[in-house]
């Protein structure tokens, strides 16, 4: 269903197009002048999906008004409709911005295949422009730290030159976010980006990706390819792990740099293909280690280098932690259409204390982990332990290096007295502490103020719940778990968590009664008013209702 906004001077148009689209459940709205289309189209509480103009109006005809609706709302398709049409009256109105352009009487069918077509394109265009904006909103670089405003205060200075940028730094520090920066801010920005991969591409492949191949240039080249320097002509090319490129592909990039011009790979012309590109790059190697070695070009290096900008680890910005933590949730919570989490400033705490090897790819995987694995609206510091601590990756080949074991060490003596075969779950694997993760633990928050379970010690009720013989033992343990644990939210204050859990006291009572939930080492007293009956038939498929 559409709405749809007509306006014509004539009563009897009007109505015979109002008929035809309230026919066809759109909402129809009416006006007799083009003024008074404009002033609906100007209030913004006046949903339109198409317009259905007349040409010949007295005062504003519709070709001005056709101009001002584009003003107002640039958006929404217009079409064109007379009595008195000309191919030049249509050529205008589409320079104009007119979606189509049909003659009085409008056949019925076409007219609402136009306007099918119209609503449609409408709604493409939004939700491209939506998805623009999140990718926009995903491409920020965030913080506030003194080596993020300094990459921002070097970015506003560069972005509107067509200078070439170096970017280094470790792997996930953002330099893909830095260089998308450059080119928005550029004015290059409404022009494409192509990002190239130099270390994803084979190495015999790599000048085929880069310069384009002519067809039959080699085995498997069965038509012509544009390569990505002619894709990017006008805008922006950004070289990814430039460092991994080939000594043959890199002498080919400095003669494209040097003349801005190229040759397909199998070419026969003797014409160069000329292009014009900004080049930015980016590497986690060390170049001058690579010149030295002869690995790396030191002309295309100096071609490459001529703003060098380096993105530092996220150890070196812990202050931008918080930040990125609190913006990743909101971006996961949205995509998971659930409600918004918080982080404890104890969870907040350890999450800056770690190291994060992995930058802020790793941090932003961390995050996305715990949306999804804690159903609360609140994250606690135990949540980081179990879920966030995988990270040790260098710490933990420093270790196994010493002591020859290239197994994480368990972190309690239940953890390793179990057998290596139980340990191959994923989720189980990947929360397991290595000594160097319980040393910052321990660093981070004291023994005394920490009271969690970790995955694979005995004390964890969910470890037990997998460890039932039965289905039906295992939906026990695995309830109990649960019902404990909303208990011990509220509280133990009965009404709160029977209205968490959306049952009846007496219901939550006769669980508490059958699991032996007590608080304190206290049996809950259950109110003779609170008991049910004993049903033990009924009270299986209650059973299978809660949990």
């Amino acid at each position: 269903m559409a709405h749809i906004l007509i306006i014509d001077d004539e009563a009897g148009i009007r109505d015979t197009l109002a008929m035809i689209f309230e026919y066809e459940h759109h909402q129809v709205t009416t006006a007799e002048s083009g003024i008074e289309g404009l002033k609906l189209a100007q209030d913004a509480e006046t949903p339109i999906d198409c317009v259905l103009l007349d040409v010949k109006m007295p005062g504003m005809d519709g070709l001005e008004t056709l101009e001002k609706l584009k003003e107002v709302r640039p958006e929404v398709p217009v079409i064109m409709i007379s009595g008195h049409g000309t191919i030049e009256t249509a050529v205008e109105a589409t320079k104009r911005g007119a979606f189509d352009f049909v003659e009085k009487p409008p056949d019925r069918q076409r007219l609402l295949l136009l306007v099918r077509n119209a609503t449609e394109k409408k709604q493409l265009v939004s939700e491209n422009r939506l998805m623009r904006e999140r990718l926009k909103g995903k491409e920020r670089m965030l913080g506030t730290s003194a080596a993020m405003r300094n990459i921002r205060a070097i970015i506003e200075r560069v972005a509107p030159t067509d200078a070439r940028v170096l970017i280094t730094g470790a792997n996930g520090s953002g330099k893909e976010l830095v260089a998308r920066a450059i080119h928005r801010a550029s004015k290059r920005s409404d022009k494409p980006f192509v990002e190239v991969n130099c270390a994803a591409i084979p190495k015999d492949m790599i000048e085929s990706e880069l310069f384009g191949h002519e067809k039959g240039s080699f085995t498997g080249a069965l038509a012509q390819r544009i390569g990505k320097f002619e894709q990017a002509d006008q805008g922006t090319l950004f070289l990814d792990e430039v460092g991994d490129m080939s000594l043959d592909a890199q002498a080919k990039m400095l003669r494209v740099i040097e003349e801005g011009r190229l040759e397909r790979v199998g070419s026969s012309t003797g014409r160069p293909i000329p292009v014009n590109v900004r080049i930015l790059a980016a590497t986690n190697k060390n170049l001058a280690e690579e010149m030295r070695h002869g690995r790396f070009r030191e002309d295309l290096y100096h071609r490459l280098n001529v703003i060098p900008i380096f993105v530092p680890p996220l150890r070196d910005r812990r202050e931008d932690i918080p930040m990125l933590v609190r913006e990743f949730s909101k971006e996961f919570t949205s995509e998971m259409n659930r409600k918004s989490i918080r982080f404890d400033d104890a969870a907040i705490k350890l999450l800056t204390s770690l190291p994060f090897s992995g930058n802020i790819r790793e941090l932003r995987n961390v995050i996305e982990r715990i949306v999804i694995l804690v159903p609360r609206e609140v994250v606690r510091v135990e949540d980081v332990e179990h879920l966030g601590l995988a990270f040790s990756t260098h710490e933990q080949s420093a270790n196994t290096a010493s002591n020859g074991d290239s197994s994480p060490q368990p972190i309690s003596d239940s953890a390793q007295d179990a057998p290596r075969e139980e340990a191959t779950d994923d989720l189980a694997r990947s929360v397991i502490l290595t000594d160097a993760d319980l040393r910052r633990m321990e660093e981070a928050s004291p023994t005394s103020e920490r009271e969690s379970y970790i995955i694979g010690d005995k004390g964890n009720p969910l470890d037990e719940a997998m460890q039932a013989p039965t289905f039906q033992e295992f939906k026990d343990r695995a309830e109990k778990a649960f019902i404990e644990e909303k208990l011990r939210e509220q509280n133990w204050n009965i009404s709160r968590t029977a209205e968490a859990l959306d049952i009846q006291r007496s219901h939550l009572y006769t669980k508490m009664r059958k699991f032996g939930l007590m608080k304190d080492g206290r049996a809950q007293e259950i109110p003779p008013n609170e008991q049910e009956p004993d049903a033990p038939e009924t009270l299986e498929e209650e059973d299978d209702d809660v949990l």
